[in-house]
Parts: structure tokens; sequence; C-alpha cells
């Protein structure tokens, strides 16, 4: 059988109430503690009279500077010069000499050189590329090409490494048909394309190009086959 308590004599039941108590008594001892201010005792200050301890003022006088006294400006003293000492004896100068010496020569006459003509730059005549009448080997194509061939020797070095195709000249024709200015625009190589300017260089005259009749430089450029039978 449980025993039953009555809740009127319960001590439990009040225990917030005491600590809420307790609580706000020690915050109130702590406020009271920091804010309490004790004052000392203040000393009196007595306040004299003035009048009693005031010593006597002791006039002073002004002391008076004398002026300064005038600058005394010293007189040059003047220094008799004696008087310069006569010249005695009189220097004669005779005038009347006769020159016998002849006048000198008049300078020689530069003669001026006339300045040398200007050089007159001859300018290149100019190169074309295309002219009513092209430049053309003597005999045509066929037999150029033909000249080629016949003359032509195929480098060792090509041939051992059995190199073949086109290599491209160009060159000028000029007014009396040579043949001049060759350059290489596309090469093979191994030889070949030294061969292919001698072989050029030694070829006979073209017929020059015209432009409305007359002899002009014309610019030219011909393909040479070096091909392995």
């Amino acid at each position: 059988m449980e025993l039953k308590k009555n809740p009127s004599v319960d001590i439990g039941r009040k225990k917030w109430l005491f600590f809420s108590i307790g609580l706000a008594v020690t915050m109130l001892f702590l406020v009271l503690s920091f804010e309490w201010k004790q004052y000392d005792n203040l000393a009196k200050v007595e306040i004299q009279n003035e009048d009693d301890d005031f010593e006597e003022q002791i006039e002073i006088p002004i002391t008076e500077m004398p002026p300064p006294p005038p600058p005394v400006l010293q007189q040059p003293e003047v220094v008799e010069v004696p008087d310069e000492e006569e010249i005695d004896e009189e220097i004669e100068v005779n005038l009347d000499v006769e020159l016998t010496e002849e006048a000198p020569p008049p300078p020689p006459k530069i003669e001026k050189k006339a300045p040398p003509p200007p050089k007159v730059e001859e300018k290149e005549e100019e190169i074309f590329m295309i002219v009513e009448e092209q430049a053309m080997p003597k005999g045509g194509l066929k037999k150029f090409y033909k000249y080629i061939s016949d003359n032509l020797n195929y480098p060792s070095q090509a041939r051992r490494m059995g190199v073949e195709g086109r290599v491209f000249l160009q060159f000028v024709v000029e007014k009396d048909g040579s043949i001049t200015d060759i350059k290489v625009l596309k090469g093979i190589g191994s030889g070949c394309d030294e061969e292919a300017v001698r072989v050029l260089k030694a070829a006979p005259k073209w017929k020059a190009g015209k432009q409305r009749g007359v002899a002009v430089r014309v610019r030219r450029s011909i393909p040479i086959m070096f091909k392995l039978q």
C-alpha cells in the first residue's frame, strides 16, 4: 500500500520561491557594494586677506642709454707729387727718307677652272613582258629544243640518284638577240640547274622582240626537261 503525502506540508513545492528571494537579495547586495561611495573629510582652506601679506611694490627706474657718438670721418691725406723731370734731350725724327725698296709685285691671277659637267645617269631601259612581236629563237622553238637536247649533259650525280624533272629558267632577250640575266625559277638540284644555265648561256642569239616596230628588251622563261632513258 503506497503512502500519500499532503501537498500542504510538502517543502519542495516552495523551493523556487526561496531561490528567487535569495537571488534578489544577492543582486541587491552586489549593487550596493559597487555603488557605495565614501568621501574623506574635506580640509578647511582658510583664505587670508590679500591686503595683510601683500608686499610693497618697488618701482624700478628706467635706465636711459646714452646716444652713440657720431662717427669720425678721416679726411684723406693729399700727397704732393713732384713735377716730372723735364726732358733735356730732344729726339729728331727725319721724315725726308727716300724709299729705295721696290713695291711687291701683284699676286698672280688664279684661273678658275670650269666645274665638270654633271654626270648623266643612264636609265636602264624598260624590260617588256608582253610585246607586239615576241622574242623567238631563230628557226623556231623546235630547232631550239633540238639544240638543247644535243648539247645537254645529264649530270652524273642526278643520273646516279635517278633525279628527273623540269628546270624552269628566266632570262632577258636583248635588242641584239643575246641572252642575259639568266635565273633559275624552279630547279631539281643534283647539278641539273647548273647544267641548264650553261646550255642556255651558250645558245645562239634569238630574234629580238619588237614594240611598235622598234627592238626592245623582252623577258622570257622556258622549261628544260631532264629525263632518264
